[in-house]
């Protein structure tokens, strides 16, 4: 525990220091004009709300998006036969996958009703709406919508970007793709717009988005596009604030008991209730706990997590049933209550770590990765070597957010995919576009290359 205390405590220091139809055609129920919908503060709010509860639906956060960032990994298994899961394990994902179109649907539904606040709100008259409750709700839409078209550009890279809510069936029929890069920078555009309209809480409430969640946010865009040094700079903002974002002690702390939510280790997460459940639970836990153990840690993964060398306390993630079968065990709650988490600090100590060594400062380096494993029990890592320290940084990464989507992605911002998965095809690292999108877009998106 001390240990733990010392790297953070000085971590902060030092960086204080160191400073059917195509889916935009969306059907008439979700393109009611904002006339009718945000008329004033009540109505506004409810809106905002309403986004949120998309990001948190069973096609993007709440289940199925998460798992275009582990299956395609080596962390998780499928334990079942539908050859619509398959393809993402063995990287051959097809057009017409189910899965794939279902996400499409929810991230650009997720888009839309961002849209509708972003425009509306600002117009509405209404004497008890003030400036700082305006400007909340549109920066708290704005991040979303950011990081809607963050998770666009790194798994499809090339689609249509849309900035106003859909009014007809119509109205967007004219959307040409974009391409990745462009795609990237409407997500920082979109966080750079947020930036001045949210404040960091005295408070924290991790539910909703603030200034410091748009840092972190931003400090992951800049990590994946290899901007090292404003990855670095965006990660110290929030890791210095120890008032508000802490690691838990130990692992587990983040996760259990079963009352345990919005904790300093959240930057931010998503809420469910006894009437709106998280439904990955459902998928990750054992008949014999009323689920379907569908998706299920990998043997390589329980093996690791199960060393005391490598994965320490963070064996946690993982349990047995009386019969033998290991299930991941972040969802666990019955009624499915769990949160969904979308940023945790541990993630802001490995950008900054990640960050600090690309810019040839291994050494530096190991003060925020060593926070990491010392809270996880393990003995600190020593060596100054820059390859040493990215390698013990991605292994980190792997265990320590052995169950939440990050592992696929990493490898292929990495140029790690074809070393470590053997997937050679570069092709590969992005998904195909929806067959029914590209039939149905008149034109207007293309498939991507090798599909």
């Amino acid at each position: 525990m001390n240990s733990f205390i010392k790297y953070s405590s000085i971590l902060a220091i030092a960086i204080t220091l160191l400073s059917c139809k195509k889916f935009l055609d969306v059907k008439p129920q979700d393109s009611v004009s904002d006339e009718q919908t945000i008329v004033d503060k009540t109505s506004a709010q409810t809106a905002l709300r309403g986004t949120y509860r998309k990001l948190a639906a069973d096609g993007y956060y709440g289940s199925l998006f998460q798992t275009f960032g582990y299956l395609p990994g080596d962390n998780v298994q499928w334990t079942g036969s539908q050859s619509v899961i398959q393809q993402f394990i063995t990287h051959n994902i097809q057009a017409d996958n189910g899965n794939l179109a279902t996400v499409w649907s929810a991230i650009y539904a997720t888009i839309n009703s961002a849209n509708h606040v972003i425009t509306k709100v600002p117009l509405v008259k209404d004497a008890t709406f003030t400036t700082d409750d305006r400007n909340q709700i549109v920066g708290e839409a704005l991040f979303i919508r950011a990081l809607s078209y963050f998770d666009l550009a790194r798994t499809w890279g090339n689609v249509q970007i849309t900035l106003t809510p859909t009014l007809t069936a119509t109205d967007k029929d004219d959307t040409r793709q974009s391409t990745q890069e462009q795609v990237y920078a409407q997500a920082l555009a979109d966080l750079n717009a947020a930036e001045p309209l949210l404040k960091a809480p005295a408070t924290p409430n991790p539910v909703r988005a603030n200034l410091e969640t748009v840092w972190a946010l931003k400090a992951r865009w800049y990590l994946y596009r290899g901007q090292w040094s404003d990855a670095a700079t965006y990660a110290s903002k929030v890791l210095t604030n120890l008032k508000n974002y802490q690691l838990q002690q130990p692992y587990s702390a983040f996760f259990a008991p079963a009352s345990t939510v919005a904790t300093k280790e959240s930057v931010l997460e998503l809420s469910y209730s006894a009437t709106y459940t998280n439904g990955h639970r459902n998928y990750w836990q054992p008949p014999a706990n009323g689920g379907t153990r569908q998706w299920a840690p990998a043997d390589a993964l329980v093996t690791l997590l199960n060393d005391p060398k490598v994965g320490g306390n963070r064996s946690a993630l993982i349990a047995k049933t009386s019969a033998g079968l290991w299930y991941g065990n972040l969802y666990y709650r019955s009624p499915a209550t769990d949160p969904t988490y979308l940023i945790r600090i541990a993630e802001l100590y490995l950008i900054y770590a990640e960050a600090l060594a690309q810019q040839n400062r291994p050494a530096d380096a190991l003060l925020p990765l060593n926070a990491i494993r010392v809270r996880a029990g393990l003995d600190p890592f020593s060596n100054p070597d820059k390859a040493a320290v990215l390698q013990a940084i991605e292994n980190e990464r792997r265990v320590e957010f052995a169950l939440e989507p990050h592992r696929w992605f990493d490898l292929v911002r990495t140029n790690r995919a074809g070393a470590v998965l053997g997937v050679t095809d570069v092709n590969k690292y992005l998904f195909p576009i929806p067959a029914q999108e590209v039939r149905l877009s008149n034109g207007k998106l293309t498939q991507n290359l090798g599909y």
